[in-house]
């Protein structure tokens, strides 16, 4: 027989698994500032290191590999002289326009009420 508190246990661990996911995809310093800065259009490295102020070029260089191969940012390599190297939000990228705008009208609220701001 299944105990109903084994049963909330199994409920909340769903609830949770698929949260803890989704952070572990967008955690950290830098993946954020990236996602929000490509929203605003494709960009080249430098314009990104220009965007985001303090980022390093090798964090940003490792953040935009692992939003890559989260097929959250698409590497596009032109072939010119010299070689143009763009970056954009795919369309899963996109998908997080709605979380990031919702985590921003929260935080907004948030700032409100504890510091008064």
């Amino acid at each position: 027989m299944i105990k109903r508190k084994d049963l909330d246990a199994e409920k909340c661990n769903g609830m949770i698994r698929p949260v803890r996911d989704a952070l572990e995809v967008i955690n950290g310093k830098w993946k954020l500032p990236i996602i929000i800065a490509l929203t605003l259009g494709d960009k080249r490295f430098g314009q990104m290191a220009k965007e985001i102020p303090e980022i390093t070029d090798r964090m940003l260089s490792k953040e935009l590999r692992d939003l890559e191969a989260n097929q959250l940012v698409k590497r596009t390599v032109y072939d010119t002289m010299p070689v143009i190297v763009e970056y954009s939000l795919t369309d899963y990228g996109e998908s997080l326009q709605p979380v990031i705008k919702a985590l921003h009208t929260w935080g907004t609220q948030h700032r409100k009420r504890i510091m008064g701001r």
